[in-house]
C-alpha cells in the first residue's frame, strides 16, 4: 500500500514523507518514490528538486539520495589525487578575487594550494596561512610577506590547527579569508569530523572582510560532527559545475554569490 492511497497528500506532506523514506533506505530511485507515494515520476522529481533547493536532499542520476556523515577526514595524500582538473578550475576562479597590496588568509587544502600558480603577477601580497605546504610554495614569489601560523601540526595534512594557530590569527586583519571544506551542504553548511579545525576556521571568518568557501561539488551533500559555519556567514562560494541547479538555487537564495568553475575551461587554458 503507498502513503497516497487514502486521501491525496499536499506538496510539504509527500515531501516530508520523501525526507522520511530516504533517511531509511538513504538511496531512493523515481520509480521506488512514485509507487510509494502514488503520484506520477514529474511531481516526484518537482519534489526533489524542492527539496534539495532547501538542502534536505540531493538528486542523483535516476533519484535522490540523502546526505552522508563524513567519519574521518581525508588525508593531504589522498586529496591530492582527486579531481584535480576541477581544483584547478576552482582555484583559477578563487585566485581573480586577489589584487595587489592584499592580506589574504590561505586555509589548508589542495585546492587553496591550487591557487598559487595564478597568484604569481600580484605584487606586495601578504599571504597567511596554516598549511606548511601552501608556505613553502611562496617561498620563492618575490613579493610575498609570508605569515605563518603556528599550533599542533596535523601530520595527515600538513597543516597547524587548534587555538595557538587561532590566537595567532586573531591578531590579523584580513582582506579575504579562502575557507576549504571536505564536507559541506546547505542545510549543516561547513562541518568537519576533526575538533581541532574549527576554531581556527571560526577565526578567518572573524578576522576576514570577505569570506571565500572554495569546496568541490563532489564534497557537497556530506557533513561532519562538528558544524564550524552557515553558508549565508560567507559573501561567496566557488565550487564547480557538477553541482546541481537546485543546490545552485539554494545556496544563492541564501546570500552568498555562486561562482561555478568550469573544469573545461581551465583544462583547454592549461592545453
Amino acid at each position: 500500500m503507498s502513503d497516497s492511497d487514502e486521501t491525496p497528500l499536499i506538496p510539504d506532506q509527500r515531501r516530508e514523507l520523501i525526507v522520511k523514506h530516504l533517511r531509511r533506505e538513504s538511496v531512493m530511485s523515481y520509480h521506488q518514490l512514485t509507487a510509494l507515494l502514488g503520484v506520477s515520476q514529474m511531481t516526484i522529481r518537482r519534489d526533489i528538486a524542492a527539496l534539495e533547493a532547501a538542502g534536505r536532499v540531493l538528486a542523483t542520476p535516476g533519484g535522490a539520495k540523502i546526505s552522508s556523515r563524513l567519519s574521518v577526514e581525508p588525508s593531504r595524500l589522498e586529496k591530492s589525487t582527486q579531481d584535480l582538473i576541477e581544483k584547478d578550475a576552482m582555484a583559477r576562479e578563487a585566485a581573480r578575487l586577489v589584487s595587489d597590496g592584499m592580506t589574504v588568509f590561505l586555509d589548508a587544502g589542495t585546492t587553496i594550494q591550487a591557487m598559487r600558480p595564478y597568484l604569481d603577477g600580484v605584487a606586495d601580497l601578504t599571504v597567511v596561512s596554516n598549511d606548511l605546504a601552501v608556505v613553502s610554495s611562496f617561498l620563492d614569489h618575490p613579493t610575498v610577506d609570508i605569515i605563518a601560523l603556528g599550533g599542533r601540526v596535523e601530520k595527515a595534512n600538513q597543516s597547524t590547527v587548534g587555538r595557538l594557530a587561532a590566537l595567532t590569527l586573531r591578531e590579523l586583519s584580513v582582506d579575504v579569508a579562502f575557507l576549504s571544506s571536505s564536507s559541506w551542504d546547505l542545510q549543516r553548511g561547513v562541518t568537519t569530523p576533526a575538533e581541532s579545525k574549527v576554531e581556527l576556521k571560526k577565526a578567518a571568518l572573524e578576522v576576514a572582510s570577505e569570506a571565500v568557501l572554495v569546496a568541490g561539488a563532489s564534497k557537497y551533500g556530506t557533513f561532519g560532527r562538528y558544524r564550524i559555519f552557515g553558508l549565508d556567514e560567507v559573501d561567496v562560494v566557488i565550487t564547480d559545475t557538477a553541482l546541481s541547479d537546485a543546490a545552485a538555487a539554494g545556496i544563492r537564495e541564501h546570500g552568498a554569490a555562486l561562482v561555478l568553475a568550469d573544469p573545461g575551461e581551465a583544462a583547454r587554458a592549461a592545453g
